[in-house]
């Protein structure tokens, strides 16, 4: 069996536009296991508000950097960690440029090359995913953390994370070219994006993993 991480923020997760959480079943993880089968086990790791390597004060223990090794350790062995993270990295309180985004994912990346595997388990290979942008119009959703230089930068998100893919020699996939951010909140997925993300997700994998 394969073993998959996907780790992630409130788009892993499954925050529903409407409120909520999608259910098992419609997330974009479990229709990725659904596609895969049953010689693959996809776990999800997804938290809202998550970052790759931002403190925030509004939220505890959102800094992806500290809750990755933990991760990695819990779920050994690993063949695969999927990595779709730095839509919180825009929020307007960290400043973040188009190049600290591509070094927040670099320091990802860099974290689990470097993490002490040990012998019995060798080091998983990693799939980048650019998240889905975020709309304009989301200085005016629930979530008031975001500007509308959030949905600017976002437009920069796959090509920042394909050069991290590059620098890196993973797998790279951009979200957005098959799932997009709801105009309810202009930052989540609706069910049929996560249902097309989940699908498209499939053949890359097994592309990695034989």
């Amino acid at each position: 069996m394969k073993h998959i991480l996907c780790f992630g923020d409130s788009n892993t997760f499954g925050s529903n536009p409407l409120g909520g959480r999608h259910p098992w079943g419609v997330r974009w993880t479990s229709v990725l296991q659904n596609e895969l089968g049953a010689q693959y086990r996809v776990i999800e790791e997804g938290l809202g508000g998550r970052t790759t390597v931002y403190d925030d004060e509004m939220g505890d223990d959102r800094r992806g950097l500290d809750a990755l090794p933990a991760c990695l350790e819990t779920h050994k062995p690993l063949d695969l960690v999927i990595v779709m993270l730095g839509t919180n990295d825009t929020k307007h309180r960290f400043g973040a440029t188009a190049r600290d985004l591509a070094s927040g994912l670099d320091r990802i990346v860099c974290a689990v090359e470097r993490h002490p595997w040990g012998p019995a388990y060798p080091a998983p290979k990693v799939l980048i995913v650019s998240p889905v942008l975020i709309r304009e119009g989301v200085s005016g959703s629930p979530f008031g953390s975001f500007t509308e230089e959030a949905a600017a930068l976002s437009h920069r998100f796959a090509e920042m994370d394909r050069r991290v893919a590059e620098a890196h020699g993973c797998a790279f996939f951009d979200a957005a070219s098959v799932a997009c951010a709801s105009e309810t909140d202009c930052l989540h997925m609706d069910a049929e994006s996560h249902a097309a993300l989940g699908k498209a997700l499939a053949a890359p994998v097994r592309s990695l993993l034989g």
